[in-house]
């Protein structure tokens, strides 16, 4: 096997794109939902396109990972747009690129352009070109993330998207000019010229700036914003060749666990615990500790609700990619409700012992086959962070009372 075979192999199965060079020359640039499954396909290509024919002449691949098939799009688009490899502009007819441009309009717009009816100088920015044909799914989810109006002020009544939360009330005069700037505009320009990270951080301060000056309904705006930038849903976007590879070799990521526990004994000693787990290993700088401060009586259930209520209030803890919690149907509902209500959605495992306690029996908070799949699989991790949540709940229980006797 040869040293770019070699270097094939070692390409990661998530998201970004990746560079063929021929003696450092960047020859062509594509996007993948897997990299590895996608660069490994030129290997024994099907088809006879330019760059498959001349795969033999490449010397060198890199690779560029993003955290969605969006982001890769983009970064796609950026790349093309400033070096011109050659084979991307071989492959493509100059009439038939894609263009997305954000209009001279009062309150901006965001739009898609065929690069034959594109004049540059109509437009107050343009981004592209894509090469993406599903430009109309990709201008859908920006208008969702960016909350980018496609209304009038003219209009006087609320838009279809404004009932939806995704228009800040350009239709009903809520949102002036400078405001829809500086809320929509600048961070969709950022997003497109690829500054995802300076984007949440940007909104990060903005939410915490809010929550100071008591606006809570904007703090929640950016938050929800935050959380969806955090996890693009971009299933649209897939090439078709792209989800046959997915559905062969899909291995589902799972890179952050937080495993919940109450030790319940009597009314001056609850407390609850959170564990996190980092790619399948105890990350304990990020365990936190709470004592019951709301529930009377012994429920363990109210316990838990008031743990992770208390948890979700902080935006600025990364949210995992699966939630444990000792115990079934009951605690899951319980944080299934505080999900909802703050519009979030994460899968939860829950794992019962049983009356004699000596079981581990699985339940879910919905039927997702990939995540039950995985579940099952790995319920030897699940257990051993539910067994640390347990620990962890415990010895912060014992050094409470211990306090309290000493005092």
């Amino acid at each position: 096997m040869n040293k770019l075979q070699e270097k094939i192999k070692k390409m990661p199965d998530s998201p970004g794109i990746y560079l063929f060079y021929k003696d450092e020359e960047l020859v062509y640039v594509g996007k993948a939902t897997s990299l590895r499954n996608r660069v490994k396909s030129y290997l024994n290509p099907k088809t006879f396109r330019p760059i498959e024919a001349m795969i033999g002449e490449v010397t060198d691949v890199e690779w560029k990972e993003t955290d969605s098939v969006l982001e890769a799009v983009v970064l796609e688009a950026n790349y093309i747009k400033k070096y011109k490899p050659k084979y991307n502009v071989k492959e493509k007819d100059d009439k038939s690129w894609n263009y997305l441009v954000i209009t001279k309009d009062e309150f901006p717009k965001l739009e898609a352009v065929r690069e034959r009816n594109l004049k540059k100088e109509e437009y107050k920015y343009v981004f592209g070109p894509y090469a993406e044909m599903r430009i109309s799914q990709i201008l859908k989810i920006l208008h969702a993330l960016f909350n980018v109006s496609r209304c009038s002020p003219s209009a006087k009544k609320p838009c279809f998207d404004y009932q939806l939360k995704h228009c800040l009330g350009v239709c009903t005069g809520e949102v002036d000019q400078r405001e829809y700037r500086d809320k929509v505009i600048n961070p969709l320009i950022m997003f497109l010229k690829g500054k995802k990270n300076a984007v949440l951080v940007s909104l990060n301060k903005k939410m915490k700036e809010a929550s100071k000056m008591q606006d809570f309904e904007e703090a929640k705006r950016l938050r929800d914003q935050i959380f969806s930038l955090q996890r693009i849903r971009d299933f649209s976007l897939l090439d078709k060749s792209f989800l046959e590879e997915s559905r062969k070799e899909e291995k589902l990521k799972i890179k952050k666990i937080e495993g919940y526990d109450i030790s319940n004994m009597g009314s001056e000693a609850k407390v609850g615990s959170l564990v996190v787990f980092n790619d399948r290993e105890p990350a304990k700088s990020e365990y936190k500790k709470f004592k019951i401060k709301t529930v009377l009586g012994q429920s363990d259930v109210d316990c838990l609700k008031e743990v992770f209520e208390r948890r979700i209030k902080h935006s600025e803890w990364q949210l995992p990619d699966i939630i444990l919690v000792d115990g079934g149907k009951p605690q899951i509902g319980s944080l299934k409700k505080v999900l909802k209500e703050s519009k979030i959605k994460i899968f939860i495992v829950g794992i019962a012992k049983g009356k004699e306690r000596k079981k581990n029996e699985l339940f879910f908070s919905e039927e997702d086959d990939k995540y039950v799949e995985w579940a099952k699989k790995n319920i030897g991790l699940l257990i051993k962070v539910r067994n640390e949540a347990h620990r962890f709940a415990i010895n912060y229980q014992r050094k409470l009372i211990s306090k309290r006797i000493t005092q």
